[in-house]
C-alpha cells in the first residue's frame, strides 16, 4: 500500500488476492493500532516503511 494513497477496501482486497471480508478484519486491525489512517473514500498506509522487532521463544 505505500505509495498508493487512499484505497477503498475492495481494491485492497483486490490487491492481496482476498476476500473483502477477510481484508475487512485485517484492516480494522491495523487501524486500531495506527499502522493504517482512514479517509473518507478509504485508508491509507502513510509511511515509506515499518521496522518490526520480536523475539519468539519456545513454550515451556
Amino acid at each position: 500500500m505505500t505509495g498508493g494513497g487512499v484505497l477503498s477496501l475492495r481494491e485492497v482486497a483486490r490487491r492481496v488476492n482476498r476476500d473483502v471480508k477477510a481484508v475487512h478484519g485485517d484492516v480494522h486491525a491495523l487501524l486500531n493500532s495506527g499502522l493504517l489512517k482512514k479517509s473518507g473514500d478509504g485508508v491509507s498506509f502513510p509511511y515509506d516503511g515499518i521496522h518490526v522487532d520480536f523475539m519468539l521463544q519456545a513454550a515451556a
